[in-house]
């Protein structure tokens, strides 16, 4: 078995890469340990930045996107007993986010593709890139049983912070800056109507807050409890009474409650590797970074990087530049590291990290007081939650 790009992983990362490729002519196939079912069963965010709606647009997956996405053009942070508005489209020449759910990205991405007739071959096991470090990389994998060597020239790992691929850069290149907070984001996803028109960052003294939605009739809601806490720990009831203790009274008060579909913890952490690239060997994604959920960026750098490697394998097949697969790594840190400090800024001054009104509590105070006072500090916040331009492979 032969192809040009092998692609492990088929979460949005990967099947977007994958989808881009095939569009452009450059064949690739998808590994993924898991079914079909079980990815899209995953529940994740669903806020795309303007770069991500972009690139879904090239990549032909924008239908049902334009069909129910949900424009935002700006969102509420909640402090000090007021709502102060992020005008995000004011503040960036007309730029806004999409709200429009990851599951969905997922399904539309896995029926481009089966349309196309690109091969994905789902759990697929013990799959193992071979030879990075030369010109003739492989991939081998069993499928139903039966063993498998997929040749390529080049291997995509999308597999996920628990993949394969990052274990295979050797420990002596490879540097990891990890930063784990004592805390995660109880959400719940309700068929209800969101309390507001558009999304609501709250803090609070009990701790943070946020309302977002999936839809005009399906809500979802996250409260900040200890890292160690567990879903099963908080009937619907609870959790209602709880957030509505952390809004704001007039939010609150027009709060529509109903049963859970679905209710988990999230940890909060940072995580970046480096190099994201060795050998014939490229990362993307959570197999290279993690962001805490504050700020919507997940999914979004992950995009980013898919960016990165379509432009780079059509440089390296449509212009014979093969030479700039060494510059993969350094083109995306520099837009990995800004959305990391962007994801530790709201993580850092949206949260409750103390039990008493200590030093950090009154800096992170003057610190919100600063930025949401002054129409400067709104910019700052509006850019990067709108999505930093793209980083180019040439400069």
């Amino acid at each position: 078995m032969k192809t040009q790009v092998a692609i492990i992983g088929a979460g949005p990362a990967g099947l977007l890469l994958g989808q881009l490729l095939t569009v452009a002519g450059i064949d690739n196939i998808i590994l993924e340990r898991r079914s079909a079912d079980y990815v899209l069963s995953r529940i994740r965010a669903g806020v795309l930045e303007q770069g991500t709606v972009d690139l879904l647009r090239e990549a032909g997956v924008d239908t049902n996107l334009d069909a129910h996405g949900l424009v935002h053009d700006g969102f509420d942070i909640a402090f000090a007993g007021e709502r102060v508005r992020i005008d995000l489209a004011g503040l960036t020449g007309g730029k806004h986010v999409t709200v429009y759910g990851q599951t969905e990205v997922t399904r539309d991405l896995m029926n481009a593709r089966q349309s196309l007739g690109a091969s994905t071959y789902y759990q697929a096991e013990d799959v193992q890139p071979q030879a990075i470090d030369t010109d003739s990389p492989y991939v081998t994998f069993i499928h139903e049983g039966e063993q498998y060597r997929l040749d390529c020239a080049y291997i995509a790992g999308c597999d996920g912070f628990h993949g394969v691929s990052r274990s295979c850069i050797p420990e002596d290149r490879l540097k990891t800056f990890e930063r784990e907070y004592p805390l995660g984001w109880l959400g719940v996803l309700s068929d209800t109507p969101p309390v507001a028109e558009e999304l609501i960052y709250a803090t609070h003294e009990r701790g943070f807050a946020m309302c977002s939605m999936r839809s005009p009739s399906r809500s979802r809601y996250y409260i900040q409890v200890p890292d160690t806490e567990s879903p099963d720990n908080w009937s619907d009831e609870a959790f209602w009474a709880e957030l509505k203790r952390r809004l704001p009274e007039p939010v609150a008060d027009t709060l529509v409650t109903g049963a859970s579909i679905e209710k988990s913890v999230a940890p909060l952490r940072s995580f970046v590797a480096e190099p994201m690239q060795h050998g014939r060997l490229i990362l993307l994604g959570d197999a290279a970074h993690i962001v805490p959920p504050t700020g919507a960026k997940g999914l979004n750098l992950a995009v980013s990087d898919v960016n990165t490697a379509y432009r780079l394998f059509q440089a390296i097949y449509n212009d014979g530049r093969a030479d700039l697969l060494e510059r993969y790594s350094a083109t995306c840190l520099s837009r990995v590291w800004k959305t990391e400090r962007f994801s530790w800024w709201m993580t850092a001054n949206l949260h409750k990290f103390s039990a008493t009104e200590d030093f950090d509590t009154r800096m992170q105070q003057a610190e919100l007081g600063y930025y949401l006072g002054s129409k400067a500090g709104r910019a700052t916040i509006a850019e990067n939650y709108v999505g930093l331009p793209f980083a180019e492979l040439e400069q």
